[in-house]
């Protein structure tokens, strides 16, 4: 949607009233010269009051009040309206928008922000859900907007310091670009398809501390013999809203002592340990002042409150002591009895205070949407199900206009493959196969004869041709065989895929374990692999943008982007050159560990190096669909170039 914008006239000249995209400032440009600058442009952040002629004026006027930071007193700034038809809407929509982005500021102003400049913390985003959905109003959020994202320069920086394989492709990417794509045009393409990193990363750092246990952190030290404590700002801050007594406290005796005095006597007393939730002993020392307020209960106020909250009869203890005493009769169990609070303080202290600061965190799973009461989960809970009727059924009906296509054989006889493949079988010769096998196992004790398996065959014999009556036999030499490679292969290829860790084999073995980590590469080739088919990627995102863009202008920068494809597919095959000679390296390591095996013990072992990692081929195998890519690519340029010369020549 376009920023609003109309004529109208300041100090006497015509001129454009608009907002710009961001919603961050509002600018007056004169009509006279054209194509002129911005005349006056004042930040939103700035603007402290709107003022509009009513509906009822003939002119239609509109004045700003905008303080800078460093004035005393706002400058008023007079707009009038002079379209003919349409000033009234004009000006009442540029009023709108001007509303909800100076209402937008200042909520941003209150809330910490974070330190790229660029997103409000995530208490912001959560408030704003909030209120664009119980209020349905049109004041969106527009912290994390694309194009704000795009412009925070701070934003983008710190993702790269924070994501150093991003920053290797960016840098590539930049080193590598063409000269017909500026610095600007290329990291705006860049950051463009990078929006749901940016956004993440501006909410991580957005996000701050949550309240804690204040006092059980706060632990003096003795620095030369003495005791000396370090309290900020923030943790008396802290206490203050966890321990409403201390700022009692705190506001009756600090004008009497100094504050420095009033913390040093607070954190030595019996007080303190109390709130801690530690058992106060004898030989703790005592302060006249602050001992006073060991039996002010900090409690009261959450019991006032609990009491006057609506507790369900079905947990309400007290409601149960009221209606069910047990005061008469033997006692309840020592388990179930009530303790003082003297008896375990810590956990009456902690369970307190973890109560109250969750008070204060907004639950997550609720839909402020929602009504207050019974919620559907409980309504269920409490339902008695015997007395419901038979649930309706919801299904989603599919209808399908040709089911022929789906549940009908070719033949459209209803008959599965499996009956068709045996009713070509020739009855009398199955019978007679299955006889002859009867026959040989109840003739022979031998069940692996009974079933087709002999010992002294070898797989050469069962693999000579199809004559053989004993290939493809259940149970046979060779079907073990296939089963057993089957087996083999499934294992090999589960442990490609969890093992991550190099193991070495036995010397004696001559076996290759391959990291699936680098795919069997070595890690600096693996490097290059993953740094080239990064940029390679980035570029093949900026063809196809400048490509479909059907802009006649970018015709030179599409070219001068299929050049930089092919120097990266040159890349490829450097990396995959490389990797070749690393591999050819490898083999002529294990060519001289069987020659030196073959001296000290004088048998020749064999060795396959085709199960050697590595090389161009793997190279090759996982840019596979990147090199696709290139040149289809390169072949959809060609034949669009060569389209349009045949044209041009007609």
């Amino acid at each position: 949607m376009a920023p609003p914008r109309g004529s109208a006239a300041y100090k006497k000249k015509d001129g454009t009233l608009a907002l710009s995209k961001d919603s961050r400032s509002v600018s007056w440009t004169p009509v006279a010269p054209p194509s002129s600058k911005p005349a006056l442009t004042l930040p939103v952040s700035t603007i402290t009051n709107l003022q509009q002629t009513p509906a009822t004026s003939a002119k239609v006027m509109l004045k700003v009040f905008a303080q800078a930071p460093s004035a005393h007193n706002p400058e008023t700034h007079v707009f009038a309206f002079t379209s003919a038809t349409t000033a009234r809407a004009e000006a009442d929509s540029i009023k709108d928008a001007l509303s909800r982005a100076i209402q937008a500021a200042k909520i941003a102003g209150g809330l910490p922000a974070a330190p790229g400049g660029g997103a409000s913390s995530a208490a912001m985003a959560i408030a704003s859900a909030v209120s664009s959905r119980t209020s349905g109003g049109s004041d969106e959020n527009a912290f994390y907007e694309d194009s704000r994202l795009q412009q925070d320069v701070q934003l983008q920086q710190s993702l790269l310091k924070a994501n150093p394989s991003l920053s290797k492709t960016f840098m590539e990417s930049l080193r590598t670009k063409p000269d017909s794509i500026s610095n600007s045009q290329f990291t705006a393409q860049f950051w463009s398809t990078r929006l749901p990193m940016l956004r993440a990363h501006a909410i991580e750092k957005s996000q701050t501390r949550g309240a804690y246990n204040v006092l059980s952190s706060i632990k003096p030290m003795t620095v030369d013999n003495a005791i000396k404590l370090s309290i900020s700002k923030e943790q008396i801050q802290l206490i203050f809203s966890q321990h409403s007594l201390v700022k009692r406290v705190y506001d009756e005796n600090v004008p009497k002592l100094s504050e420095e005095a009033f913390w040093s006597r607070f954190f030595q007393s019996r007080l303190f340990k109390k709130l801690k939730g530690e058992r106060i002993s004898d030989n703790d020392p005592t302060d006249a002042i602050l001992d006073k307020y060991l039996q002010v209960d900090e409690d009261a106020d959450r019991a006032r409150r609990l009491m006057a909250s609506h507790v369900p009869h079905i947990i309400d203890v007290e409601g149960n002591e009221e209606n069910h005493s047990q005061r008469k009769g033997n006692q309840p169990d020592r388990t179930m009895r009530p303790t003082s609070i003297e008896k375990v303080p810590i956990i009456r202290t902690l369970n307190a205070l973890s109560e109250k600061i969750l008070s204060h965190v907004t639950p997550n799973d609720v839909d402020p949407s929602l009504p207050i009461g019974m919620d559907e989960e409980t309504f269920n809970g409490l339902a008695l199900r015997d007395l419901q009727g038979d649930a309706e059924e919801n299904r989603v009906i599919l209808n399908i206009k040709d089911q022929s296509r789906f549940f009908s054989s070719e033949n459209d006889s209803g008959v599965s493959a499996d009956a068709l493949l045996y009713a070509k079988q020739d009855p009398s010769k199955v019978l007679k196969a299955l006889c002859a096998d009867i026959a040989k196992a109840s003739t022979n004790a031998d069940l692996s004869i009974a079933i087709g398996v002999t010992d002294d065959s070898s797989s050469s014999d069962e693999e000579a041709g199809p004559s053989n009556t004993d290939r493809g036999h259940v149970g046979s030499k060779a079907a073990l065989t296939a089963a057993t490679t089957q087996m083999l292969t499934a294992i090999s290829q589960q442990r490609l895929q969890t093992d991550d860790n190099d193991t070495s084999a036995p010397s004696s073995s001559f076996s290759i374990v391959q990291s699936t980590s680098t795919s069997g590469l070595p890690e600096p080739i693996f490097d290059r692999l993953s740094l080239t088919h990064a940029t390679t990627t980035e570029f093949l995102q900026h063809f196809w943008s400048a490509f479909l863009s059907g802009d006649a202008a970018r015709a030179e920068e599409v070219g001068k982007l299929v050049e930089t494809l092919d120097r990266a597919m040159d890349r490829i095959k450097a990396v995959a050159e490389d990797a070749e000679k690393e591999r050819q390296k490898e083999v002529e390591k294990w060519k001289r560990q069987l020659a030196e095996s073959f001296e000290r013990t004088g048998r020749k072992k064999k060795m396959n190096y085709e199960v050697i990692p590595g090389g161009a081929k793997v190279v090759n195998e996982l840019l596979a669909p990147t090199i696709r890519a290139i040149e289809i690519a390169g072949r959809e340029y060609r034949k669009a170039l060569g389209a349009e010369q045949l044209e041009n020549g007609n």
